[in-house]
């Protein structure tokens, strides 16, 4: 913990003097640090993470300069705490992605790489009683995606946020970028629900079988609430419908965390 103090001191006040003023009110966008540290988070995706999506915490873990140094600039500034320069939903979106994800990563570092969240205790631990600081204000992942993210109304989010897990949606190996944000959520979207592990369609059985994620956030897709509705919201990504007669279920999810395999496994 000590190391990790003394890491963000070094981050705000010597490496990037900017974001030692970050409570002015005056902040301009071309000061804003959390645009100045995202190279840096960046970078860690462009080197830890692989094509499918997979996360080489081991390697990470010896070289977290570029994760904490981002890790710091959203410490100290959000969508919430500096609204000025973060003046459209793409800009606001695109943060929440970016932060959540390399605070999930940084998670899983902190707690030294487990195995996985299979129990109700390790995921109330990590995603409730691990405490994080988001533009100035404690929080945790579960409070931040419930009371934050998900009121903002874009349920393609879930495709985007990784909580670090193998039935996560698949991690990209780059930021996510105001610009592009809409061809990304739409992308991320088509990718979700042409990936077997989340979405399966047995034609003998004429049942669709979707991810956990689709059984957690169904309100955030379909306004009744009902699992049977989520077919339609599904035929909007694929190019293959499924007939709307067919049953809908959920598919078991996989806690197992997200770890590249090594060469011996």
């Amino acid at each position: 913990m000590l190391q990790r103090l003394f890491l963000i001191a070094c981050t705000v006040f010597f490496i990037n003097p900017v974001i030692a003023q970050v409570t002015t009110d005056t902040l301009t966008e071309d000061e804003n640090p959390y645009l100045q540290a995202l190279p840096s988070l960046a970078l860690t995706l462009e080197r830890f993470v692989d094509e499918q999506g997979r996360i080489d915490f081991i390697a990470l873990s010896k070289d977290t300069a570029g994760l904490e140094k981002f890790i710091a600039a959203i410490e100290l500034v959000s969508p919430e705490s500096h609204p000025q320069i973060f003046d459209t939903k793409s800009k606001i979106l695109a943060y929440h992605a970016n932060a959540y994800n390399a605070l999930a990563m940084w998670g899983v570092i902190e707690r030294n790489i487990p195995e996985n969240f299979n129990s109700l205790l390790k995921r109330a631990s990590f995603f409730k009683f691990r405490k994080l600081m988001i533009g100035g204000k404690k929080t945790d992942l579960y409070t931040y995606e419930n009371k934050v993210i998900r009121p903002l109304g874009e349920p393609r989010m879930h495709f985007v946020l990784n909580c670090m897990v193998k039935d996560c949606p698949r991690l990209p190996q780059t930021v996510f970028r105001a610009e592009t944000l809409e061809t990304d959520l739409q992308a991320a979207s088509v990718d979700f629900f042409a990936k077997e592990k989340h979405t399966q369609v047995d034609h003998e059985a004429k049942e669709l079988r979707l991810s956990g994620i689709m059984k957690f956030y169904t309100k955030d897709y379909v306004a009744s609430g009902k699992k049977q509705d989520l077919l339609a919201y599904v035929n909007q990504f694929r190019q293959n419908k499924v007939p709307v007669d067919y049953k809908v279920s959920f598919l078991r999810y996989d806690w197992t965390i997200n770890q590249q395999l090594t060469s011996s496994e």
